[in-house]
């Protein structure tokens, strides 16, 4: 009996080195033959040789990059300076917008061979730390850092642990230093050498058990536990981990001191007090650099069930604190010399949460392009950009809206082919479905983030949202009441109630309806349909001096809007919806809305 011959695996344990064009996809748009040209020559005149050099071998190319191996990572680093170094040279004279900058990731792993192939955790290890590295930048794992420490002559700055896609456990990353600068991970450009925190980066420090009640113990670790969990689910967020947490549980803390000590920006730090049969939890938010409380919360709750009392508080506390980072992010990206893509997307996140006026869309609109300028793959900032156009086809502000609808689309489709688990990304596919008479497949999308994102409130708004468009708009309102539970006074509640009083017009309920969209202005006056339909309510319960007014207040947001803009923008062909939505139109005519 002849033995068939075992299907033998190989493997050996090898450095890889991961490297890309940064921003390759924008450049070979604007001139696909001579960006391709240019990375054949530097490919062939500068980092061949080099790769050659130190041992290594290109295993492939991936069109805007390559892959390679070496039998030392001491060999992987210095080859990677030394073509970096080539590259610079042999681009020097070349303009800003049309230079070829590669991005590098090292990292040691045990890897499956083939014969003109690699496979494994080792080689996708080294292709996320490429992905946040920042261009002309070399990042290196924990494994690779650690074989050549003090055996090359050049200074590493420690980028601490950071989360890299569908890497189950987080990366210890390290960046090369030359020159003096830092070329780490995306976060605002070059910087000076001593570390620099990443932007979102924030350490979630035990809360303290005043009292003293051993029996309290479990809950207040576990509200430290879970916000360690839902911090580090805000975009960008770089959370330090609950175990290196909990070491200073008890201790008198530094914050300055766990600020430079853990490479953080800000920590949260707070107390649970129980008096007779309440829970008292109070949080402050501080900036590490200075030692300035940047906000403070109290929240005062019944003990009848302490676990439904944490997931409030704690999904209170992450939709409060996303925003304060946020406005906090993005006031430092603007004083960056050199702006990232996350800098970049962070001031439109800022922008986007000022209100839907022209002019913010607009300026949140020119900061995702610049984020998705300097990194294309940017989820975060696709999902935004869709937003935006998103809002600007539904609020009327333009009359191409099906070219802004298609935008909100394609941005939202590619968001989520590039990070199936972002929850923001489908977040953003759910609101393009819905504005574009889908609106059973935008609730499923919702819900999609709502299971990646148990906080993301504005998924119970949008749900509640998408329920009109299908006739249902008694069920509107459970859904808005449900978000504003959970973040009572979220920077996007004013929607969320703007979407509970048009449920309301829908249903003839127009003193709920008015109560409902003067709420929504009272939290921001920035959005001219909720002064456009609390006109309509108005007239409909026959305040017409009222209702000529919010007209007005409503035309000095949107000057353009008119009947003609708002009937052509019915975002279903539901029967139910559109026979209800004739009264709203009928409301804005007596309330002296142009006909357009």
């Amino acid at each position: 009996m002849v033995q068939k011959p075992s299907l033998r695996v190989g493997r050996r344990l090898s450095a890889i080195l991961a490297a890309d064009v940064a921003g390759y996809s924008r450049l070979m748009h604007a001139d696909e033959e001579a960006t391709h040209a240019r990375l054949t020559a530097l490919l062939a005149d500068g980092i061949e040789p080099a790769i050659a050099e130190h041992g290594g071998r290109i295993v492939k190319t991936t069109g805007d990059g390559f892959l390679a191996e070496f039998p030392s990572a001491v060999e992987a680093v210095r080859s990677a300076i030394h073509f970096q170094n080539n590259v610079r040279e042999l681009t020097i004279d070349e303009a800003d917008d049309k230079r070829l900058v590669f991005r590098v990731g090292i990292n040691i792993g045990d890897i499956i061979v083939e014969a003109n192939d690699i496979f494994g955790d080792g080689v996708n290890i080294a292709a996320r730390l490429e992905g946040i590295c920042e261009p002309g930048g070399i990042c290196l794992s924990f494994s690779a850092y650690d074989q050549v420490r003090g055996k090359v002559e050049v200074e590493f700055t420690d980028l601490g642990e950071q989360n890299l896609k569908n890497i189950t456990r987080p990366v210890r990353a390290y960046a090369v230093v030359r020159d003096g600068l830092v070329f780490g991970t995306r976060k605002g450009g070059t910087l000076e050498s001593s570390p620099s925190a990443p932007p979102l980066s924030i350490v979630v420090l035990p809360f303290a058990n005043i009292g003293g009640d051993p029996e309290q113990d479990y809950f207040v670790d576990g509200v430290t536990e879970s916000l360690t969990t839902d911090l580090s689910l805000i975009v960008g967020a770089f959370v330090i981990a609950r175990n290196t947490a909990f070491t200073f549980k008890g201790k008198v803390v530094d914050v300055k001191r766990i600020g430079r000590e853990l490479n953080v920006r800000y920590a949260l730090e707070g107390s649970v007090q129980r008096s007779g049969s309440r829970m008292r939890v109070n949080v402050q938010l501080i900036d590490t650099e200075t030692g300035n409380h940047l906000w403070a919360e109290r929240f005062d709750k019944p003990l009848a069930d302490l676990f439904d009392m944490q997931d409030e508080i704690v999904s209170r506390l992450s939709n409060a604190l996303d925003v304060r980072l946020m406005v906090a992010a993005a006031r430092r990206a603007a004083n960056a010399p050199h702006p990232s893509s996350m800098d970049a997307y962070f001031q439109g996140r800022a922008y986007l949460n000022k209100g839907a006026t022209p002019e913010y869309l607009a300026r949140a609109q020119e900061a995702f392009a610049r984020s998705l300028a300097l990194d294309p793959r940017n989820a975060a900032a696709l999902a935004g950009a869709s937003l935006v156009d998103a809002a600007i086809g539904t609020v009327n502000f333009t009359d191409d809206r099906a070219t802004r609808l298609a935008a909100a689309e394609a941005a939202a489709i590619k968001a989520v082919s590039l990070a199936p688990d972002h929850a923001p990304a489908h977040l953003a596919l759910g609101v393009a479905y819905i504005i574009t008479d889908r609106a059973a497949q935008g609730i499923a999308e919702c819900e999609q983030a709502l299971a990646l994102d148990r906080n993301l409130t504005d998924a119970y708004a949008f749900i509640g949202w998408g329920k009109l468009f299908l006739g249902r708009a008694t069920e509107t309102e459970g859904h808005i009441l449900e978000a504003l539970r959970l973040s009572p006074r979220d920077i996007s509640a004013f929607r969320w109630m703007a979407f509970a009083g048009v449920a309301k017009l829908l249903l003839g309920a127009d003193a709920e309806a008015v109560a409902w969209l003067r709420r929504s202005i009272e939290a921001n006056r920035n959005f001219s349909l909720a002064h456009f339909h609390l006109a309509a309510g108005l007239a409909l319960l026959g305040s017409l001096v009222e209702a000529r007014a919010a007209v007005q207040a409503g035309l000095e947001l949107d000057p353009n809007f008119n009947l003609h803009r708002f009937r052509a923008s019915a975002a279903s062909s539901n029967p139910t919806y559109l026979a209800d939505r004739e009264r709203i139109i009928e409301g804005m005519g007596l309330a002296g809305v142009p006909e357009g």
